[in-house]
């Protein structure tokens, strides 16, 4: 492992998908047009993502001894991900994702996190040889904080820099916020941050400055269609997104975030990484699953020349 290497400390989840006209209300039997078993969960979804595009990508979490963590596994490890490194609960199974798509390919997801929520601060710490030879630490919230917390102060200590992707959104203490290089959240993850309203450009940019006020480098927020706007404490920028017809846009945020931390690991510029990530964003949401629809760089490459 080189100083230019990822480290992702997550969630590693099976996802059950099933594809609907339209979702059922309460009380409502709908049928279901097709199904599928995906390797998923935030974590891995980025590690996987990370790894394909050509970094040097270890993952950190926590899975149960069961089928699905042997299924996992075997999925990451041929993707390029460094597996070695896992933790095995016997006691608690594997997180699965129950994810129902829509005929417009916008999803509702319903996640039991089983033994991704069994992953501790000792833990992380027991991994601290790592974090010395690494460049990159990528985290979630599908993990305990305090795993989050640990990664971060390890990140710090061994000049590495620190992303947070903030999904699902819960209140991050202002010691945690105040270790970010790189906040990347979606409009309504950057609404629960801050307590305000983000509906368009402005409240976005609003947002964003006042986590930046609280210690925050970078805040890269994530807009969908509408592309990405970093803001930091000397200034603000919109990128756009690349226009695509989305088949399921179940993990366009963690190609992003793979993406944009393979990037600055390959020695990009910001300003190059967020575009490159609006790319593989793109690609992903044309491509049915989690980890299946994340691109390499040839793919990317053939779209781009298409």
């Amino acid at each position: 492992m080189t100083k230019n290497s990822v480290i992702i400390v997550g969630s590693a989840n099976i996802d059950l998908v099933a594809q609907v006209d339209r979702y059922p209300q309460p009380g409502e039997t709908v049928f279901g047009k097709k199904f599928g078993i995906y390797p998923g969960g935030k974590g891995a979804n980025q590690a996987v993502a990370c790894a394909k595009l050509g970094a040097d990508t270890i993952f950190i979490g926590k899975m149960g001894d069961d089928i699905f963590r042997d299924r996992l596994v075997n999925n990451m490890e041929s993707n390029g991900v460094h597996m070695e490194e896992i933790f095995i609960d016997s006691e608690t199974p594997t997180g699965v994702a129950l994810i129902y798509v829509d005929a417009d390919g916008q999803n509702e997801i319903v996640v039991v996190s089983g033994s991704n929520m069994r992953l501790t601060e000792s833990d992380i710490r027991s991994k601290e040889k790592l974090f010395e030879r690494a460049k990159i630490v990528l985290c979630q919230l599908e993990i305990p904080l305090s795993a989050v917390e640990a990664a971060a102060i390890l990140a710090k200590k061994n000049g590495a820099m620190f992303i947070l992707n903030p999904a699902p959104a819960c209140k991050l203490p202002a010691s945690l916020l105040n270790g970010i290089d790189f906040l990347i959240p979606n409009e309504i993850e950057l609404s629960f941050l801050t307590g305000q309203s983000v509906t368009d450009r402005a409240s976005v940019i609003s947002s964003s400055r006042k986590l930046i006020n609280t210690g925050v480098c970078n805040v890269i927020t994530t807009r969908g269609e509408n592309g990405a706007i970093l803001v930091n404490s000397d200034s603000w920028q919109e990128f756009p997104a690349t226009p695509v017809k989305a088949v399921d846009t179940t993990a366009a945020g963690d190609a992003f975030n793979g993406a944009f931390a393979a990037a600055l690991a390959s020695g990009k510029p910001v300003n190059e990484a967020i575009p490159f990530a609006n790319k593989v964003a793109a690609w992903s949401v044309t491509k049915q699953g989690a980890q299946t629809s994340m691109p390499t760089l040839a793919d990317i490459s053939n779209y781009l020349n298409q």
